[in-house]
């Protein structure tokens, strides 16, 4: 739109979502809004909120952002008819990613209807546009002491250079010998070549291949698996196809590798069946899927009871997802937490912060005493964390007596009504504040059965008081760190759909000048062709040379026109050229409905002739109807070749006496008139009454009234004799 813009990264995203909404819309020819999107296993809490902010922008509601290890997974484990049953032993299968620009490994154990995630590994920046910059690189250095070029000063050439790189590496996949690279005029009118060889380029790639060793062992070491404990090693990406990538993953588990899934489609595939899973529209196979969190998620908090920060462990590294936590603290007042990435070092970028959620509200129980809140921490099927709701428990003593009082028992099932009920069964964690020594504090921050016999809520008192809890709501403020704001967000969903409309209105005008580009040519070309004998010498030329001044005004000032004048410049241009078009189309459809409207004539005469010669087939037609038949097909007759005769003698460059359209109307008047006509059915013969009735007293009488023969009066009426006017009824000609 001739204005310079900066676009964050979400919303560059959201364009490419939008753009592939299109496609799908435009192939199902229907609206496109529910989405599953799969994420790289290894993407923070931040990156995933990202991808779910440009998937607002791009108007897209999306049901679950999925890993895409665990999409592979799904792919591979739905269609499986021979999984264990849920009881059994489960089958233990490694899925290796390889793609263009990360590495991905994932152990996942399979049972009839099930898939769970064990652990998941890998390396960020191991792809296959590394082994291309290895060529790029080495051809960067050669050609420029062969031919002097900078290759890398000039971004057009790089690109071409390595587009050519990557073509010569998926040669060297499937041929071990040499290889030639030449391309023509690549940089400063210089043609360059050179040759590349398997041998030479896998020395050169030695540190890359190093690389892919180590997530498949961290997989195994974090599981506890052994190589013999794993069923299939199933490999997608397009990577994958190197044969030493291969045959190191081979070599490393010492196994055949599976290649049972499609290299380039399986994680599509994989987000497509859980797109049908969590869509009512399909009916799909049930099958649960249980995912891991990539990194171990901690929680620090201000403690008063040890002056300073206390912090916490919540979701260790592989720890089942999605899944909630209930806590428990006791405050007087509103408290903060701070939730972060408890090793910083596996990250991809180094700040592990994740978020801040402060708690308001919280106040004090009636006696000044800590009041007790329950914080429910969760993962959910994005992978994404958050404080989820809160809640303070208030106490109401209201009668001494000899009863228990509320014990941690009573406590813990509180805390399981909050847990969501879809999710697998949550062993809760209790996070207890109080003003108690830090190692029995310690102990019940890291506690996750916690024992049912200590009674650790409150202090032992020395008398118990019946007591009434209720649970009160308490809002949360979270502040997202790398989030954009809501009124942000709805800023950038209202550029996106500026921008669309903007895009479909240039569509338009692009359409609109092409189509006038296109009918130049259409018509030039026709002019000197089909067209040529329906024009006259003197508007050819004229025409023609409109048609040129067109060309050159499209090339020159209308390069960049609004979309109405392009219209106005085709309408301008077919007040010239239609005459021609439609003498050309008249004069191709003319003599077929000429000859259609004959043969009608033909038709209605010879039924008249069949008529006046007496003939069974139309006696029984009404002399004066026949008569309207004759007088219309004549009128037509005349009419016909009137035309004929004066379309004879009318020039081609000339517009013609009859069109096609009157010719037409001539065909259904004449139609209208005589076919119901001649078409008309001959009436039913019945026979008399009187035999009718003498028929079924004393059997049938024959044509000539004379009573039945003997035989025939034994017979009876079963076996009657037909009468001759009965025989003669399937001879009739009956319309």
């Amino acid at each position: 739109m001739e204005e310079e813009r900066n676009f964050t990264t979400e919303q560059v995203t959201a364009m490419l979502l939008s753009k592939l909404k299109e496609t799908a819309e435009s192939v199902l020819k229907k609206p496109v809004v529910d989405c599953v999107v799969s994420v790289p296993c290894f993407y923070t809490d931040a990156e995933r909120r990202s991808v779910m902010d440009a998937t607002q922008i791009a108007g897209l509601n999306c049901l679950r952002l999925m890993n895409e290890t665990t999409a592979v997974a799904l792919a591979y484990g739905i269609y499986k008819q021979d999984l264990p049953a849920l009881e059994e032993k489960p089958r233990n299968v490694v899925f290796i990613d390889m793609g263009h620009s990360s590495y991905q490994v994932s152990v996942c154990a399979f049972n009839r209807g099930k898939l769970k995630v064990l652990a998941t590994a890998f390396d960020t920046t191991l792809g296959g546009r590394k082994f291309d910059e290895v060529l790029v690189n080495h051809f960067c250095e050669e050609f420029g002491k062969k031919y002097k070029l900078d290759i890398k000063s000039k971004i057009r050439a790089l690109l071409r250079l390595s587009q050519e790189c990557e073509k010569l590496k998926k040669l060297m996949s499937a041929n071990a010998s040499d290889l030639p690279l030449s391309i023509e005029c690549f940089m400063n009118d210089v043609d360059v070549s050179g040759t590349m060889n398997r041998g030479k380029f896998l020395e050169m790639c030695d540190d890359l291949l190093a690389r892919v060793e180590p997530p498949l062992r961290s997989v195994l070491e974090q599981t506890k698996l052994k190589k013999e404990d794993i069923y299939a090693v199933e490999i997608v990406g397009g990577a994958t196809r190197i044969p030493a990538v291969k045959e190191k993953i081979s070599k490393f588990f010492g196994k055949e590798l599976s290649t049972t899934l499609n290299a380039d489609e399986a994680v599509t595939r994989g987000c497509a069946l859980q797109c049908a899973i969590l869509s009512p529209a399909f009916k799909v196979r049930e099958f649960s899927i249980t995912d891991v969190v990539p990194y171990p998620i901690s929680l620090r908090w201000n403690s008063p009871a040890e002056d300073g920060s206390s912090d916490c462990e919540v979701f260790p590294r592989n720890h089942a997802a999605p899944f909630s936590k209930v806590l428990t603290f006791y405050r007087k007042e509103p408290f903060t937490l701070e939730a972060y990435y408890s090793f910083p070092q596996d990250l991809p970028y180094p700040d592990p912060a994740i978020a801040q959620f402060s708690v308001q509200k919280v106040t004090p129980q009636s006696d000044g005493s800590s009041s007790k809140v329950k914080v429910k921490v969760r993962v959910n099927v994005h992978g994404i964390f958050s404080v989820s709701s809160a809640s303070l428990v208030e106490v109401h003593k209201f009668e001494e007596n000899e009863e228990p009082m509320e014990t941690d028992q009573n406590a813990k099932e509180e805390e399981k009504m909050q847990v969501d009920q879809e999710e697998p069964q949550v062993e809760e964690q209790q996070q207890q504040m109080p003003a108690e020594n830090k190692a029995e504090s310690e102990e019940m921050e890291t506690s996750q059965t916690g024992s049912k016999d200590k009674k650790t809520d409150q202090p032992p008192q020395a008398k118990k008081a019946k007591v009434k809890t209720s649970t009160v709501d308490l809002p949360i403020e979270n502040q997202l760190l790398w989030q954009i704001d809501r009124e942000m967000l709805n800023l950038y969903i209202e550029n996106e759909g500026k921008m669309i409309m903007q895009d479909k209105l240039e569509k338009e005008r692009n359409d609109a000048k092409n189509a006038v580009e296109e009918y130049v040519y259409e018509m030039r070309d026709k002019l000197s062709g089909e067209y040529e004998k329906f024009v006259g010498e003197d508007d050819r030329n004229r025409f023609i040379l409109k048609l040129e001044d067109t060309e050159n005004w499209l090339y020159e000032d209308g390069e960049d026109q609004p979309k109405q004048v392009y219209i106005d410049k085709l309408a301008e241009l077919k007040t010239l050229g239609q005459p021609i078009k439609i003498r050309f189309q008249e004069s191709e459809e003319r003599p077929k409905l000429f000859e259609e409207l004959g043969k009608q004539i033909q038709q209605y005469m010879k039924v008249i002739s069949s008529f006046k010669n007496k003939e069974d087939q139309y006696d029984h037609l009404d002399a004066a109807d026949v008569m309207k038949v004759e007088k219309s097909t004549n009128e037509a007759m005349e009419w016909m070749n009137k035309k004929l005769n004066l379309q004879n003698k009318q020039s081609l460059t000339m517009d013609p006496i009859v069109k096609a359209k009157d010719i037409e109307a001539k065909i259904k008047e004449l139609m209208s008139i005589c076919s119901p006509i001649i078409s008309k059915p001959k009436p039913k013969v019945e026979p008399p009454k009187e035999e009718q009735k003498n028929a079924e007293q004393n059997g049938p009488v024959d044509g000539q009234g004379d009573s039945p023969g003997p035989q025939a009066a034994e017979q009876g009426a079963d076996t009657a004799v037909p009468s001759d006017s009965d025989k003669k009824l399937p001879e009739m000609d009956i319309d």
